[in-house]
């Protein structure tokens, strides 16, 4: 994070918002700095990549699915923007750490223990580590003591669209985004790789929500993708996976996704239309409904 912190300093922190008196590695300017930083990054994150995928890849007849809720996008953008501020605090913590050397990031190839092939190996090992992370937190958020306060807000999209990739309780948020910040410093990362990486977890995050249920083939049982995580939204205890279903199967709760065996949302929502119970909307391609 101090890459970015760096280039905000010099275009325009240092010389437009903060007086001179304030040295650009004083802790207070940095965790201000880190805070909106933070917060503006991950707002055009989730609202501009939200918004492409709705726009050009989510299938908008979903919205036709009984169980899609009323003004349900403008909910989800909602209580998303509500949360992430809260969310923001606690990894400006750990952001904060990072810029002050706390960690394991590192800037050049050469300072890898393994050289380029370490730079490979460690994207690879990120992957698996905070899926496994992420598999185990997910799945404590299911414990009955604790899912109706921090984890059921988010199961209240049971057809989900891109922007509830990020429309959580801010604790949930949190917790299911920790193994992503915890990794640098348990291991060696590039600080570029590091940066590729957060990007791709909201690529993913909103992809495992937009109702694209396609799978290369030959993957469906390897990768957890949308199709995969809506079942999770519409069975609960199923799918708990992040990229893939590895912890799902030693866990015993992976569930083949019911849209690859023509069971799944769309299903239901031509069955409805054959029996007359949806108007005349035609429920094939990307015919968007109109929202009232």
């Amino acid at each position: 994070m101090d890459l970015v912190l760096n280039v905000a300093d010099h275009y325009v922190l240092t010389p437009y918002v903060y007086p001179e008196s304030w040295a650009e590695d004083g802790a207070l300017r940095q965790i201000i700095s880190l805070l909106v930083v933070t917060n503006l990054g991950a707002t055009i994150l989730y609202l501009g990549l939200g918004a492409f995928s709705y726009y050009f890849i989510f299938d908008h007849n979903l919205m036709k699915h009984p169980h899609f809720l009323e003004n349900q996008v403008q909910r989800e953008i909602k209580y998303a923007m509500t949360s992430l501020p809260w969310i923001s605090i606690p990894t400006v913590a750990l952001f904060f750490a990072e810029v002050r050397g706390y960690s394991k990031l590192y800037d050049n190839v050469s300072d890898s223990p393994l050289g380029w092939s370490g730079l490979f190996l460690s994207m690879i090992s990120f992957l698996f580590f905070t899926d496994m992370c992420i598999y185990w937190v997910h799945r404590f958020l299911h414990h009955k003591l604790i899912y109706k306060t921090f984890h059921k807000p988010h199961h209240i999209w049971k057809i989900t669209t891109p922007f509830a990739s990020h429309a959580f309780h801010p604790v949930d948020g949190f917790l299911q985004g920790l193994p992503y910040h915890i990794y640098p410093f348990l291991f060696p990362l590039h600080k570029l790789l590091y940066l590729a990486l957060y990007v791709f977890v909201n690529i993913w995050t909103i992809s495992i929500h937009d109702g694209d249920y396609r799978v290369p083939a030959g993957m469906t049982g390897v990768i957890n993708g949308s199709a995969h995580h809506t079942d999770h939204h519409l069975f609960y205890n199923y799918n708990y996976g992040q990229y893939f279903t590895l912890w799902d199967r030693l866990g015993g709760s992976y569930r083949h996704p019911s849209a690859l065996m023509g069971k799944g949302p769309m299903e239901m929502v031509r069955k409805l239309q054959a029996e007359g119970k949806l108007g005349k909307q035609e429920v094939n391609g990307h015919a968007q409904r109109k929202e009232e």
